[in-house]
């Protein structure tokens, strides 16, 4: 290769290099390119000595300036005076201009086109504060964001921030197909991946109020989680304070490294077990998980936390007849460990917090230790129960079902069965794994086709104590495995409607949308959906100290939430007031957090007949068959 080859190949390249600089930068050269041609062509025109008039040479100034209005405004050439020697420069002039100006508008206008597709696409930085961010992109993520936004509702303005691997268009327009109307919400969205620390950068997690992180709905979602997790915690730009990250596990093998990588900066969901367990307890009760949809969501009352220093001193039993308008579940001592329904004489001390479900934060106030009554001659003892061996139907499969197979074992008393039911072979190998382990249930197997309607019928369901159907997640898609779940439920109620005996039954959906297929139950039946999930994610995102409430609450060893009948605890058919109820909690270590019409147990308007927090001086009048809301250790 020649030298002037070898020129012309390095000139080459290094105008390529700097058109690849960006639209700024080519925008900056092609000024500076006009300035110089500018002043050459003024230069040439002051010495060819051309006349703007007969006998008017021009002048240096006034040369740069017809230049460069020529070069800028090609329309100036229609008024050009002098001869014809100055209209003919200036025209090439004027030629040189318009392939300039061309050029530069086509830059202009390309690099607006740019920036707004880069804002198309989500890649700006987010200059926000105390906002929450959500990494990820799942079914949930619709109710949580419903969730924030009510809780949201008494700020000035709240802000929630996405990153997912999702176009950013189709997140705003997902957003407000499912969501609707956010208030004085913003939703700000971006693309780009939870694990990649230079994407997680863009959301702004240095001045965040607390971050949720979302499963991506896959088998290598905890590992991702995980990353996550790493990502920020690790990034050497971290903020001083504490971050507060809240997480779903799905296998708790990995519950322990997560929590390693996180410490104290994270809440992990481990969602599986969450399910199983409440699904159990729900199948024992009928109408429980309507107490718990409603402990967790933003629409009526929800747990709170404050101290109160007007109750130092006192006991627990003392401090839950301190209020009117509110249900005390227990307390949160100041080394920050948490105790649900305590022993009565527990004493509340300095730096302690009062926990209680109650309209808002503000309205958990006590309303005074002496201003209340209590009907003695209405209190009733409880009788003895007898602990009679069950029986338990398990229709179904999925991941989760060893779980519930474990949890159902801390509750069935000595000798009970539980009879599994599935179309598929995958229980024969866990249930026999899971043997050894158990203490009190003996488990069979059925392999059977569970949609038909004949083989339910020869299973005899209303010989069961319990009956918990599950979805095959593992086999089918979500709708698909929803659909299964749906026919196999009417034919249970069918089959019930010609008995008379009240089934204990709970059946488990994936997609939310399918609730609304299967309301057509009461709340015996209540659907378990990743709703659930959603609320509580949402919850301790908010208050990270309510996932030790949760943990107690859904741990078979303390205590948990119970529906008893209520002619346990009061004369029945008469007006009473709570507090009479509250008192005869108490006298069992109880404490009562409201009660349950049967009447309206088929009326989702009335919240199938569940009340939560009742004013305490309000009186109720309970039937027999009406039940009463109770944290209780048995």
């Amino acid at each position: 290769m020649n030298n002037s080859s070898s020129l012309i190949a390095k000139a080459k390249y290094q105008f390529d290099n700097y058109v690849s600089k960006g639209t700024m930068t080519l925008i900056g050269g092609l000024g500076l390119l006009t300035l110089i041609l500018v002043i050459i062509l003024a230069v040439i025109l002051v010495l060819t000595g051309f006349e703007v008039e007969v006998g008017e040479s021009i002048g240096y100034p006034e040369s740069l300036w017809q230049n460069m209005i020529h070069m800028l405004d090609p329309g100036t050439l229609g008024n050009t005076t002098g001869g014809w020697s100055l209209r003919v420069y200036l025209l090439a002039v004027t030629l040189v201009g318009v392939v300039v100006l061309s050029t530069l508008i086509g830059l202009v206008s390309n690099g607006i086109l740019t920036k707004l597709e880069e804002l198309r696409k989500g890649r700006s930085f987010v200059i926000e504060k105390d906002h929450t961010l959500i990494l990820g992109w799942s079914s949930k993520i619709f109710t949580i964001i419903s969730e924030l936004v009510e809780a949201n509702e008494n700020l000035k303005e709240g802000v929630i921030v996405i990153l997912a691997e999702k176009d950013k268009v189709e997140m705003e327009d997902e957003i407000r197909l499912k969501v609707g109307n956010t208030a004085n919400t913003r939703v700000i969205c971006r693309t780009g991946s939870p694990i990649d620390i230079d994407d997680i950068y863009i959301a702004n997690p240095f001045n965040s109020k607390s971050i949720i992180v979302l499963d991506k709905d896959n088998e290598n979602s905890d590992s991702q989680i995980i990353k996550t997790i790493v990502a920020i915690v690790t990034n050497p730009n971290r903020r001083k304070e504490p971050y507060h990250i809240t997480a779903e596990i799905q296998d708790s093998k990995n519950y322990e490294v997560a929590k390693m990588v996180g410490q104290d900066e994270v809440e992990l969901i481990l969602s599986d077990d969450f399910i199983s367990r409440i699904m159990v307890q729900t199948s024992r009760q009928s109408g429980l998980s309507v107490v718990y949809i409603e402990l967790m969501d933003y629409d009526g009352d929800e747990i709170y936390f404050l101290e109160e220093p007007t109750l130092v001193g006192r006991t627990f039993r003392e401090i839950i007849f301190a209020y009117e308008d509110s249900a005390i579940m227990g307390i949160q001592f100041a080394d920050g460990t948490v105790a649900i329904n305590p022993p009565m004489d527990t004493v509340f001390n300095e730096g302690d917090q009062v926990i209680g479900i109650t309209e808002d934060d503000d309205t958990l106030v006590p309303s005074g230790l002496a201003d209340y009554q209590i009907e003695s001659n209405r209190l009733l003892e409880r009788p003895e129960e007898e602990t009679n061996e069950e029986q338990i139907l398990i229709i179904g499969w999925n991941d989760r079902a060893k779980n519930i197979i474990r949890e159902l074992d801390h509750y069935a008393p000595f000798g009970s069965t539980v009879k599994v039911v599935s179309k598929f072979e995958d229980p024969v190998t866990v249930i026999q794994r899971i043997k050894p382990s158990l203490k009190n249930l003996t488990v069979e197997f059925k392999r059977a086709e569970t949609t038909d309607r004949e083989t339910l019928e020869k299973l005899e369901i209303p010989t069961y104590d319990y009956i918990i159907l599950l979805c095959y997640e593992q086999h089918f898609p979500v709708q698909e495995a929803d659909a299964q779940t749906l026919i196999t439920l009417l034919h249970i109620r069918s089959i019930a409607e010609r008995t008379d005996k009240h089934l204990n039954l709970v059946s488990e959906m994936i997609d939310m949308k399918n609730r609304l297929l299967a309301d057509i139950t009461s709340a015996d039946d209540f659907i378990v959906s990743d709703k659930l999930l959603s609320l509580l994610m949402t919850q301790v995102s908010e208050n990270k100290f309510l996932m030790r409430v949760f943990e107690d609450l859904f741990d078979a060893d303390g205590s948990e939430i119970y529906i008893k009948p209520a002619s346990e605890y009061v004369v029945t058919g008469e007006p009473v007031n709570f507090y009479t109820i509250l008192e005869s909690a108490a006298r069992k270590n109880e404490v009562a957090l409201g009660y349950r019409i049967l009447a309206k147990s088929k009326d989702p308007n009335a919240a199938y007949g569940v009340v939560v927090n009742p004013k305490k001086s309000e009186l109720i009048e309970l039937t027999a068959q009406d039940e009463i809301i109770v944290l209780s250790e048995d």
